[in-house]
């Protein structure tokens, strides 16, 4: 490998060679999976060479370029986790696949490095790293990170993120300096010309229990009854029977995603814990909703003083909030502008900067 000063070099040509690592299956839902494939695709497109490394059976997907630069280690297990269920890979021949994806690459940046066995198996390349922590990691997390002393020294020589304060919290001081690099989206894919419904809400999450759907639902059914103008449409989901005023959609693609926020005049967002960002929320902000959201401390630094924030589980405050800002337009149409305001720290242009400064620093002292 080059030294540092001719690697910084060959960055300053847009040619940095960067490896991905995604523990989860790539071709599964989530936070995860869609901020590293987008962070590939930008670095593709900026000129460097950059490879995704997941979990899944590899196989053709219709996503724009995704097929040219994703290396599948191993087939995906569903394990329940943190409050969901997680799809990674139990397979012990991720380890000689991952070291055979690593071996041409710069740099390695893994996210969610303690997740097995790809995060593990990303860990022992020996490369240059960049490692990002996402999760709202539980106790038994934390005392495990503190109980192994051997990982520390690891992490020691890693340029560490994390995408909030909350996932943040779980990393032991020893390990190091974190910075903070939010989780990121295209703003201006979200604006689009579509008209916007009054009178429609929008959920998107899968029909696990932290993402609130039971608590949306029961909410929406006291609005309905005040405002039975109002709907409720439901994405990521789908249970069959509609209820008066809710429409499920199931499963979207990204531009029906876009499309249904951007005709949205409320995104509403009960979850009940185990988030470390919220994604959506920064989607919705951009696709110019008004927010309504559970009170969790990952959520409050996304939406800031743009939305309203209830407490955790309270349906109640929860149908309140929704009634209060569909009766009042100018109070939404502020909320949408000061929320599309705020989103543009989350824009990609910011965000693979500070990703790139880190890729920098990890290969000037790797």
């Amino acid at each position: 490998m080059a030294s540092g000063a001719t690697q910084l070099a060959i960055r300053s040509r847009g040619q940095m060679k960067v490896g991905i690592v995604c523990p989860y299956d790539l071709w599964e839902p989530g936070g995860v999976q869609q901020l590293t494939t987008e962070l590939a695709a930008y670095l593709q497109l900026d000129g460097d060479d950059a490879v995704l490394i997941g979990v899944g059976k590899y196989r053709r997907h219709g996503g724009p370029g995704r097929d040219e630069f994703t290396i599948a280690v191993g087939r995906g297990f569903k394990v329940r986790a943190n409050q969901s269920i997680v799809p990674l890979t139990l397979s012990p021949m991720s380890f000689a696949r991952m070291s055979s994806a690593l071996r041409w690459v710069d740099v390695v940046h893994v996210h969610e490095p303690m997740v097995p066995f790809a995060g593990w198996a990303a860990l022992r390349s020996g490369k240059p790293m960049v490692a990002t922590f996402h999760a709202d990691a539980p106790d038994w997390v934390d005392r495990g990170y503190r109980l192994l002393p051997f990982v520390g020294k690891r992490f020691r020589s890693v340029v560490l993120t994390a995408v909030s304060e909350t996932a943040r919290q779980s990393i032991p001081e020893s390990w190091g300096e974190v910075r903070i690099i939010p989780n990121a989206i295209d703003v201006s894919a979200y604006d689009l010309p579509v008209g916007r419904v009054g009178r429609r809400i929008a959920f998107l999450g899968r029909d696990d229990p932290r993402k609130g759907l039971d608590i949306a639902l029961e909410a929406f059914a006291a609005v309905h009854q005040l405002r039975p103008d109002s709907e409720l449409v439901v994405m990521g989901a789908d249970r069959g029977s509609n209820p008066p005023g809710v429409r499920y959609l199931g499963r979207v693609s990204d531009g029906e995603k876009r499309r249904m926020l951007a005709s949205s005049a409320i995104y509403v967002a009960p979850n009940t814990g185990g988030e470390s960002f919220g994604i959506v929320l920064a989607e919705a902000m951009a696709a110019g909703c008004a927010v309504v959201a559970s009170d969790l401390d990952s959520f409050r630094s996304v939406v800031a003083d743009t939305g309203l924030l209830v407490p955790v589980g309270d349906v109640s405050s929860l149908s309140t909030a929704m009634v209060s800002l569909l009766e009042d337009d100018v109070k939404r149409e502020k909320m949408s502008v000061a929320g599309r305001e705020a989103v543009q720290r989350f824009d990609w242009t910011n965000v693979l900067t500070q990703y790139r400064t880190a890729y920098n620093e990890a290969i000037a002292s790797g």
